[in-house]
């Protein structure tokens, strides 16, 4: 061989090397999204569970609307830098490709980007229910961000910022679009009448208008939770021989007999607004610790919180669609009309129709979706209220997201809120639900 080939094979072998090695460098400063940690989804979920404790207005629709638009945002940020992941554009209802940015084919920082991301959604979500939450968001941002950059202002950084605030506005411009962007200040509308007849929904504390009656027309994420349909309640009779009445008597039996451990699960999974994140709140908890016990980094847990966010927002629309198409009279009502006038519950029965019930639903929904993710089989423990003192919060061992279901629905049984049928279907109704949501599909 010549010294002249000889040489230019030796400058094409350095040149190869000195390329693959920029890679690599290029591959360990920039990692794909699947290969960072969850710290930036762990600890925005975290906020956004205390912000809903704490923000009056956030009832447990609105609660959920926010978790699915929270979840959104964190997949689609991240989701350039999945392989073999896509958007959910053209999948959900009302959701274009025209309205996400254009990403520059270019390795980003993606944790940097997810958390701008979150943080203007979580913003457009909070900021004008209360004003000390901007403080509390930009706070918690600024926090996350100096933790992921070690305070470092860098153009990649900088670039990140830049894609995550496109992504973080595309999804709050979306999010906007279906109208209920200050829903947390219309949870009772005073221009709703309330009907009145035999067997409709009664009032049963001094809040005279239902809350949230006309959310079953609010926009799901999924096309199909919308058709999900439920059958209707029983006839309703007054009769002492009559199926409605005997459900009711069944009510009005257990609340007398109550065991402890019934008691117990009752308040266990009451979630009630202002003390707790709701019961949307619970199930995206759950969710929170399947991610944490699987060790899910960054782009897998917002995969999972994608899916958990659109369900419980999707399960409540389809439930409330129910509640006022037959807004039927809850059990405290019907039980001191018929059966004992001195009649009370362990919980206080919320301000809303009967039938179905949205713990029944939303949990449904939930555990339909978890074990599509994770399996039918699968132990795992909630802690979520392990650091409550008002009632006995131990954590709970469950051998299936089917077994934490059926628990959670058969709570409002325990407490006295809903009837039996509205529980075992408001189940199926919310499986339903969740089944619409893992049609969506997250890889190519």
């Amino acid at each position: 061989m010549s010294k002249v080939k000889f040489r230019f094979h030796l400058f094409l072998l350095t040149a190869v090397f000195a390329i693959a090695s920029c890679e690599q460098e290029e591959s360990e400063k920039f990692p794909n999204a699947l290969n960072y940690s969850a710290y930036v989804n762990d600890a925005w979920v975290s906020t956004a569970l205390k912000l809903v404790k704490e923000t009056p207005g956030f009832s447990p629709p609105v609660a959920a609307r926010t978790f699915g638009y929270m979840g959104l945002v964190m997949y689609e940020s991240v989701r350039p830098g999945m392989p073999g992941y896509q958007s959910l554009s053209g999948q959900i209802n009302g959701y274009t490709s025209d309205m996400l940015p254009n990403i520059a084919p270019q390795p980003y920082l993606w944790d940097v980007v997810a958390n701008k991301a979150v943080f203007e959604v979580l913003k457009a979500c909070f900021a004008g229910a209360k004003l000390e939450n901007i403080d509390i968001l930009t706070q918690k941002y600024e926090e996350i961000l100096t933790t992921i950059t070690n305070g470092d202002k860098a153009p990649d950084v900088e670039e990140a910022l830049a894609l995550g605030e496109q992504f973080g506005l595309a999804i709050a411009a979306y999010a906007e679009s279906d109208g209920q962007v200050t829903c947390f200040n219309t949870n009772f509308p005073t221009d709703y009448q309330v009907m009145v007849g035999q067997g409709l929904w009664e009032p049963t504390s001094g809040q005279l208008i239902p809350l949230q009656p006309f959310w079953g027309n609010v926009r799901t994420f999924a096309p199909g939770s919308a058709l999900v349909s439920v059958d209707p309640p029983l006839p309703y009779s007054e009769e002492i021989t009559s199926p409605f009445y005997l459900e009711a008597k069944e009510v009005y039996d257990t609340y007398k007999n109550i065991k402890v451990r019934e008691r117990v699960i009752a308040e266990y999974w009451s979630d009630d607004p202002g003390k707790t994140a709701t019961p949307p709140g619970h199930s995206l908890s759950i969710a929170r610790q399947v991610v944490a016990k699987e060790k899910y980094g960054l782009g897998l847990s917002a995969a999972v919180y994608a899916r958990i966010g659109m369900a419980v927002h999707d399960a409540f629309v389809n439930c409330w669609k129910s509640k006022y198409e037959y807004n039927l009279v809850r059990p405290v009502t019907y039980i001191k009309k018929t059966i004992d006038p001195s009649f009370t519950t362990i919980l206080a029965t919320p301000p809303f129709p009967e039938y179905t019930s949205g713990h029944s639903v939303q949990s449904g929904a939930t555990a339909a979706v978890l074990e599509g993710l994770f399996g039918l089989n699968y132990n795992f423990v909630d802690s979520t209220h392990a650091e409550r003192t008002d009632i006995n919060g131990a954590p709970r061992f469950f051998h299936s997201f089917e077994e934490f279901a059926d628990e959670a629905a058969i709570s409002r049984l325990y407490g006295g809120i809903h009837y039996r049928r509205a529980i075992d279907l408001g189940v199926d109704q919310g499986r339903k639900v969740g089944a619409e949501i893992m049609k969506i599909k997250f890889t190519r």
